[in-house]
């Protein structure tokens, strides 16, 4: 079937990608820039690519220039990790606090941890549930479908197994309950949508399935 990642790619829209690429470019020049002027003009491009940004997406200005300030340094990808744990057939998804709506458990990586503790961990604390990692499912550029984020970021989805635990809310989750793929419920698309669930149903059906990559 059509992925529903590829179909977005071929309408990404240009002025996005101008943005991200030119505040990407500016970034690098003013990190290892030595010339004052020239790092002048970076900072220059920087809010002309703000000022894109702001006037197709609504953005307040502000708001764009502050996300700015956070990402020092030379630009590069964030990670974001997220589980598919099933029990019965079903798939275990929580419900956001920050939203209202439901996603695979998983949140931005930290730094110091492996990938599979990261996500095990994000289990635990979205859950309650204690999982071990048994493989890699998918490695999503979760910045090639809707909705759009500025930050470009890497989403790798692994398939784990429950070992221990009972369903628990945390201060990040509203509710914990297990879905089946045609009876799925509001979904917080920004960290999981159904494009994802259907990758991650297929390696249930087929344990050997090869990891999916962009």
């Amino acid at each position: 079937m059509s992925h529903p990642k590829k179909d977005f790619m071929q309408n990404t829209p240009k002025w996005f990608e101008w943005a991200r690429e030119i505040y990407s470019l500016t970034q690098a020049g003013i990190t290892y820039s030595q010339n004052q002027f020239d790092i002048a003009s970076f900072k220059r491009l920087q809010e002309i690519s703000a000022e894109i940004i702001n006037h197709q997406s609504g953005l307040e200005l502000e708001t764009v220039l502050h996300n700015f300030s956070m990402q020092n340094g030379y630009a590069t990808p964030k990670v974001d990790v997220r589980a598919a744990v099933f029990r019965d057939g079903k798939i275990l998804l929580v419900q956001e606090s920050a939203d209202g709506r439901w996603a695979m458990p998983g949140g931005w990586g930290d730094i110091g941890d492996t990938p599979a503790a990261m996500v095990a961990r994000e289990v635990r604390e979205e859950s309650g549930f204690m999982v071990t990692v048994d493989k890699l499912a998918g490695v999503y550029d979760a910045n090639r479908f809707d909705p759009l984020e500025f930050f470009h970021a890497y989403k790798l989805i692994f398939i784990c197994s429950i070992i221990g635990g009972e369903p628990t809310t945390s201060i990040e989750t509203l509710a914990v309950d297990f879905f089946s793929l045609d009876d799925l419920p509001p979904l917080s698309e920004i960290r999981t949508n159904r494009g994802m669930l259907h990758e991650v149903f297929s390696h249930l059906a087929d344990p050997a399935r090869q990891a999916y990559f962009e």
